[in-house]
């Protein structure tokens, strides 16, 4: 750890750098699997990997207290796949698409400005935005070569059971039934790409991190088969993830500044670039998964870790990781490479080291 720390701190630290993720650092198991498709029981069709993949590096995470660094590990800087992390940063990118007024009312039809067949019909045709972002959407068809049955019945977290993952679901109206989906969230990336007519990295770097100042570094992925015509211009359309490959590539030290960004309710240097009331509306809990908002997890609802702040929420990926902020207490805490069932102790850990050192 580059910072001098308490030993309280330093055995937060100590526990993430003994429980690696067991994910093998190729992204491969030896058999040929790729990690996504062993995670979640993936077999049958939709599944071909259409994204980049690269090798893991080890543990490293960064923790901000009152926007100052107080712990490190690991390599902070090394560009590693993220996977579902990326969700959280769709779901701030949609705060700038309202700011602009390219979304004008969250609850009308996202068919209603984004032209074509993945948003229209009698089903997706009622769709809104509010539905996309709360994951709730039941959108229903194939978007890049994947149908969105590949997740039905898809569960996610410590002890889940995907045994009938891919199993063809009659789905619900929209906004009446909770299921993380990831085919669903690349339909809404590419209806947010067609709202801002150009690609979403440009728009995450130039308006959010660059100003933050992050490193040029990192990179936001798409598949071989998500290439689209906007505005008569070829563009990649990226991904909510790594399931397939692609996503967000980035470093522990990018993270970090995304996170102390969006603690400070999307604000940096005294400039409000978020719409003041974004990160309000992106944490209040969904009606179909009281745990759930815009694309961000809540400590909220019957599965709450009541050692940590009600008020914390975090943004999460499979292989363990997450960036945890709890904005009452002032922090940003990233973990990469964390086994998952590990990360409540690591932040049990964290939070009794730092409520220490206030007091101190």
């Amino acid at each position: 750890m580059t910072f001098a720390a308490t030993s309280a701190l330093q055995a937060a630290v100590d526990h993430a750098l003994a429980h690696e993720t067991a994910w093998p650092r190729e992204m491969y198991y030896p058999d040929g699997a790729y990690v996504g498709n062993r995670e979640w029981d993936e077999s049958g069709p939709w599944t071909e990997i259409v994204g980049p993949v690269a090798p893991r590096g080890g543990p490293a995470g960064v923790v901000l207290h009152r926007g100052q660094r107080v712990a490190d590990w690991g390599d902070t800087t090394r560009m590693d796949m993220t996977f579902s992390i990326a969700k959280s940063y769709l779901s701030v990118l949609a705060g700038l698409a309202v700011k602009d007024g390219l979304i004008a009312d969250l609850d009308a039809p996202v068919g209603d400005s984004v032209p074509g067949p993945y948003f229209s019909g009698d089903h997706n045709g009622r769709i809104t935005w509010r539905h996309m972002l709360q994951m709730n959407s039941e959108w229903r068809g194939e978007i890049f070569g994947k149908d969105d049955q590949v997740d039905h019945y898809r569960q996610i977290g410590v002890g889940a059971d995907n045994s009938r993952k891919g199993q063809l679901r009659e789905v619900s109206a929209p906004g009446s039934h909770y299921e993380y989906n990831d085919v669903r969230v690349n339909a809404l990336a590419y209806a947010l790409l067609c709202r801002f007519g150009r690609p979403l990295p440009e728009v995450l770097r130039e308006r959010i991190m660059d100003p933050i100042g992050a490193s040029a570094d990192w990179r936001w992925e798409g598949y071989s088969t998500s290439w689209v015509e906007v505005d008569g211009t070829r563009v990649q359309s990226v991904t909510g993830g790594g399931h397939w490959g692609g996503g967000l590539f980035i470093g522990a030290e990018d993270h970090a500044k995304f996170g102390q960004f969006i603690c400070q309710n999307g604000q940096w240097d005294g400039v409000q670039i978020l719409p003041e009331d974004w990160m309000r509306q992106s944490l209040t809990p969904t009606p179909t998964l009281d745990k759930y908002g815009f694309l961000w997890w809540l400590n909220r609802g019957q599965d709450a870790n009541s050692a940590l702040p009600e008020t914390a929420f975090s943004a999460q990926g499979a292989g363990g990781h997450m960036i945890w902020i709890a904005p009452e207490q002032e922090i940003v805490a990233v973990m990469r490479w964390l086994a998952p069932p590990q990360a409540p102790k690591f932040l049990e850990l964290l939070m009794a080291a730092l409520n220490g050192s206030a007091r101190g």
